[in-house]
């Protein structure tokens, strides 16, 4: 018999008694009430196209919990709409991140289904971005309405801000953008008036003509000089003040040194004008840095990193009453009362209440801990099942998590930058041409010489390092465009050059070489029922909670159990066909049933025991596995010669178990922040070269002490936004890949230094001689770029893996 899968969903459905409805004459199945809820509403709306049109399966729905709902609630409070909310002419307007789309389909459908909503004015969702821009009257409907209608559908909605860093980086990339147009368009026109002159396409042009023909080159080139070119001129100021010279001092120096003769010579006469070379030149140099700041923009990301460990608001006791206030104004002895699933701002201590935090965000381990009245707990920990008062200790800067930051800015600003090969040699060869020209101009002067300008003009024309300054960004544009489709993102501009110099890698554990989840890995059945039976059974049960256990559970079919309840740091017990059930840790299932349990043999993980109230019925092991490739992957680098190393927070003894699992040559478990960054300090000490793989926040310390930081594509937003790299595909084994590019790109980039130092060395004598007019000079130069330039693209082609694409994220959705 052909198994059932779910119309809405995809997912198989096995349910009995048969979850089904009747639609245009078909029968169609169902996995679960939710999704047959949502097929109907989709019916009921008149938009079944979308059925017709989605090139994906929909998502499953989940009910909404109590405290889901509470949380979309606060949403409508002032204080916190303060953040994301924006009055309009029609009413208010709210960026919102949409999650769990799959296609186009989905959208359409979004975008149906709201418009049908009371009060909504406008709807609209960025496929992209996956941001939708929402437009609403509040005296009509209240947004938490808006958002559970959107939650309804499967999917899910919370505000989107961006943050200040991110706005600097569309603003600079905007900027670069109109500065590069505006060198473009000057450098057609110029060149348009400047080649006829040149080849003598026209013949016995009149003075007058000429005269025209430079007043409007003049006025077509001041914006490009005082605009486009703008950054090379502030950058020389500040290479001059600092004693530092960089290629943007020759550049600036040949750009004013044009600009200036060419405007003499236009108001007073003369021979030869530039207006054509100061644009070529500001149009070329700015291509290559905007490509190079386009890598850097698109590997911007979204600016909610701070929101999910960072609460805004915060929820004050005074008495029996209490009030949200904002977080910057919670102070010492203040009480605050966090309910389920909320994320503690400030760390203090509990007054009230049991209940088990998931401080993954500081000690990255994946198992939540049981807290009692008087235990310390962090900001950044995420309450589990239930409300806690919390007496607050330290808020704002002085918290743990603002410790692990500030750690995080001290590490990054020690670290030494990466000299990348073109500065090295920029230095000495900046110096030497600027030293070169004049003695040139004074030479040909002595000598009676009346083109002893255009000779100087010629020398730093043609030297202009503008083949130096593409050489590099370029190469390493190429490549990350490279490493973009194999699934690796590099966000710093010196990860490229730094992983060529790298002998270490280490791993965290906890989603980095593991999935990050506790999933089933054995099912051993002792009572009368079979497996899927007690599956089916200790879901019924497990459906009641929101511990990460149970969740475990979640993905199972089971009718719900009654009169379930939940035994702190035990288990939970209830009814089901006509039977007490009970499931949690080995001794709270002994304790209620009375007998011993089965003899089972030894085993790693968590094990979780169900049983009845007669009889032992089941033993689960629970466990976080490795990723599929890690293996393949820890023997790739070691291959290479790469020393491996694991290191995790995991207070348990799964660590050793990973690595003797992995192959990894070195295992370290139980280490702290602090104790990480010592780690890498001492292995720096010793010569070793870093790179670190992680996607906790509490990772960020010692990845931005590292050489090389890579971010899984999973980790949390703050972390691949400090991260030098993000492994956006989460497939291990593309760090060998990466590296093998890194190398290449290093052979790309010295055959471009080559190519540029040996045109430099040998275009300077026959410059320097008077063999060379100005506008050869800028030919040659834009050819030597070009060579430059198509060099580095070979990159973009170089063999590898099949490539298959991968999510945008952040800033570079918004392109």
């Amino acid at each position: 018999m052909k198994p059932l899968h779910c119309f809405h969903c995809g997912e198989p459905a096995p349910g009995k008694p048969a979850i089904t409805l009747e639609l245009d004459g078909d029968l169609r199945h169902f996995c679960c009430q939710g999704c047959k809820a949502v097929c109907e509403t989709i019916r009921a709306e008149g938009l079944d196209g979308f059925y017709q049109f989605r090139t994906e399966p929909a998502v499953t729905p989940r009910q909404l919990t109590t405290s889901e709902l509470n949380r979309i609630r606060e949403l409508d409070h002032p204080l916190v709409q303060k953040s994301f909310v924006s009055p309009v002419k029609a009413g208010q307007e709210a960026t919102l991140l949409i999650s769990d789309i799959t296609c186009a389909a989905c959208i359409w459908l979004l975008e149906n289904h709201m418009a049908k909503q009371p009060g909504v004015i406008s709807f609209s969702v960025n496929h992209s971005t996956q941001r939708a821009r929402l437009v609403w009257n509040p005296e009509q409907v209240r947004l938490s309405d808006l958002l559970i209608a959107i939650y309804e559908l499967g999917y899910r909605a919370r505000p989107y801000q961006a943050d200040e860093a991110e706005q600097a980086l569309k603003a600079e990339h905007r900027s670069a953008l109109i500065r590069l147009a505006v060198a473009g368009i000057g450098s057609f026109q110029t060149m348009m008036l400047a080649f006829p002159l040149y080849f003598e396409l026209v013949s016995e042009l009149s003075p007058e003509f000429v005269s025209f023909f430079r007043w409007f080159s003049l006025l077509v080139a001041t914006p490009v000089v005082f605009y486009s070119a703008r950054p090379f001129f502030t950058n020389a100021l500040r290479d001059l003040r600092s004693r530092h010279l960089t290629m943007d001092v020759p550049v600036a120096t040949a750009i004013g040194l044009a600009y200036v003769a060419s405007a003499w010579v236009t108001v007073f006469g003369g021979e030869e004008v530039y207006f054509e070379s100061v644009c070529m030149f500001t149009f070329f140099l700015q291509l290559g840095r905007y490509i190079e700041m386009q890598a850097r923009y698109r590997a911007g990301l979204t600016g909610n990193a701070l929101a999910g460990f960072q609460p805004m608001v915060a929820s004050r006791v005074r008495g029996n009453e209490s009030e949200i206030i904002s977080t910057h104004d919670l102070v010492t002895g203040d009480v605050i009362r966090v309910r389920p699933g909320e994320t503690l701002p400030a760390d203090g201590v509990i007054v009230s209440g049991h209940s088990t935090l998931n401080e993954a965000a500081l000690t990255g381990e994946y198992l939540p801990e049981t807290r009692n009245p008087g235990d310390e707990v962090h900001a950044g920990s995420v309450n589990g099942e239930n409300p806690l008062e919390v007496e607050v200790r330290r808020a704002g800067a002085q918290t743990r998590l603002s410790g692990i930051l500030r750690i995080l800015d001290r590490v990054q600003s020690e670290k030494p930058p990466v000299a990348l090969m073109a500065d090295r040699i920029a230095g000495v060869f900046v110096s030497r041409v600027l030293i070169l020209a004049p003695v040139i101009w004074i030479g040909w002067w002595l000598a009676g010489a009346d083109n002893a300008f255009d000779i100087t003009l010629s020398v730093l024309v043609v030297t202009c390092p503008c083949a130096l300054s593409l050489a590099t960004p370029t190469a390493i544009t190429s490549a990350t465009m490279r490493l973009r489709k194999l699934g690796l993102l590099p966000t710093r501009g010196h990860t490229l050059e730094s992983l060529n110099t790298i002998d270490t890698v280490i791993f965290d554990k906890t989603g980095t070489l593991t999935r990050g989840e506790l999933s089933l890995v054995e099912a051993r059945v002792f009572g009368a029922l079979n497996r899927e039976q007690c599956l089916e059974a200790a879901a019924s049960l497990e459906k009641h909670s929101e511990h990460p256990i149970a969740r475990v559970f979640h993905d199972f079919r089971g009718d719900s159990a009654r009169n379930v309840q939940n035994h702190l740091g035990g288990g939970l017990s209830g009814e089901s066909e006509g039977q007490r059930l009970y499931i949690g840790h080995r001794d709270f299932v002994e304790d209620n049933i009375g007998h011993p349990p089965p003899v089972t043999d030894e085993h790693h993980g968590m094990e979780i025991w169900l049983a009845s109230d007669t009889q032992w019925l089941a033993r689960f092991i629970l466990d976080d596995e490795p990723r599929p490739d890690a293996r393949e992957a820890v023997q790739a680098l070691q291959q290479a010669g790469l020393r491996t190393i694991l290191l995790s927070g995991d207070r348990s003894g799964h660590v050793e178990q990973i690595a003797e699992a992995l192959g990894i040559d070195e295992a370290i478990g139980q280490a702290s922040p602090e104790d990480k960054l010592q780690v890498l300090e001492s292995l720096r000490e010793h010569g070793r070269h870093i790179m670190m793989v992680g996607d906790g926040l509490n990772d960020l310390p010692s990845m931005a002490g590292a050489g090389v930081s890579v971010a899984m594509g999973s980790a949390a937003d703050l972390t691949q936004l400090k991260a030098d790299a993000v492994l956006l595909s989460g497939q291990l084994t593309q760090l060998t890949e990466a590296l093998k590019t890194a190398r290449r790109t290093r052979h790309i980039i010295r055959q471009n230094m080559a190519w540029a130092l040996g045109y430099n060395l040998c275009a300077l004598p026959l410059a320097a001689a008077g063999l060379v007019p100005p506008w050869l000079a800028a030919i040659g130069m834009s050819i030597s770029s070009l060579v430059v330039v198509l060099n580095a693209m070979r990159l973009g082609r170089s063999p590898g893996r099949t490539e298959s694409p991968v999510p945008a994220i952040g800033a570079e959705a918004t392109s």
